[in-house]
């Protein structure tokens, strides 16, 4: 979230933050057990927003799920909206259906442009090997979100490569970082076999210095995923894993500890840090 701010200070980007706003609510546990308490949820974040008169960016692939979704549903589903709006009328409010839901991703790469975002950059990430894990939501369903090309994603992958490191592709990017849907919660160790799957397809693809993600959670996996692996099944792991934000913050010139890059679950757990060499950083 901090990275967040920055990036957006550093670009002129106006933004507020969204007071008194709850859980999105999480799309693979809530929506998967009861749709209309799942919207209900979603809907209230997005009657504050309609509140403000301002539209929703949002720098988690799981939150855009649910209010991009939800706000799309509620637009087209009449009997849903019905019902969720009998819900929010027990706490005064009423969705309206009058704001977007945006993905940081997009906001940067549409509102700020790439002209701009490399204009910026001061500490170009030259030689740095970078893969990417776009994650599941932000582009998915791609039928009614029409978010760049789901199987060829190209604008993830233009807004990171103007950090100036080097992009490295492999077979399963694009596959689920093994967290979602609540798998996670369900049995972990089923969850790390998908994790693992793409390290291992990185590995296969000559390796990388860091693992870029534009979802808080696919970091979490990514990154505390590691250590767990290690645990479940004797296999060691050492990738550094970066929010997007946190990605352009070093490449902007901001010091890690400017945003608490130090402190990803791996190096808490691992007592370690950063390779802050690989990465270009003097500390």
């Amino acid at each position: 979230e901090k990275a967040t701010n920055l990036v957006l200070e550093d670009l002129d980007m106006d933004h507020l933050d969204m007071v008194g706003a709850p859980c999105c609510p999480a799309p693979g546990v809530f929506g998967s057990f009861d749709r209309v308490t799942w919207a209900s949820i979603a809907a209230r974040n997005l009657t504050i927003a309609e509140q403000g008169g301002h539209p929703i960016t949002t720098g988690c692939n799981g939150c855009f799920a649910s209010l991009w979704d939800s706000n799309y549903e509620l637009k087209h589903d009449e009997e849903l909206r019905i019902a969720v709006n009998e819900n929010l009328a027990e706490i005064g409010r009423v969705f309206k259906g009058n704001i977007e839901v945006t993905h940081y991703v997009d906001a940067l790469y549409d509102t700020a442009g790439l002209p701009k975002i490399r204009k910026r950059i001061t500490n170009p990430l030259k030689g740095v090997r970078m893969a990417l894990h776009p994650g599941c939501h932000w582009m998915r369903p791609k039928l009614i979100k029409q978010k760049d090309e789901s199987e060829r994603p190209h604008i993830f992958r233009e807004l990171c490569e103007a950090s100036g490191a080097e992009y490295v592709p492999y077979k399963d990017e694009l596959i689920c970082c093994g967290a979602g849907g609540a798998v996670r919660t369900a049995d972990v160790k089923v969850s790390l076999e998908f994790t693992k799957q793409k390290f291992d397809s990185l590995a296969d693809a000559g390796g990388a210095d860091i693992i870029v993600t534009p979802c808080p959670f696919c970091l979490l996996q990514l990154d505390l995923g590691q250590v767990e692996i290690e645990k479940y099944f004797g296999e060691k792991y050492i990738f550094d894993v970066l929010h997007v934000t946190e990605l352009l913050a070093l490449a902007f010139g901001h010091k890690p500890d400017e945003f608490g890059l130090g402190t990803h679950l791996q190096y808490m757990q691992r007592k370690s840090q950063p390779n802050w060499e690989r990465l270009g950083i003097k500390v």
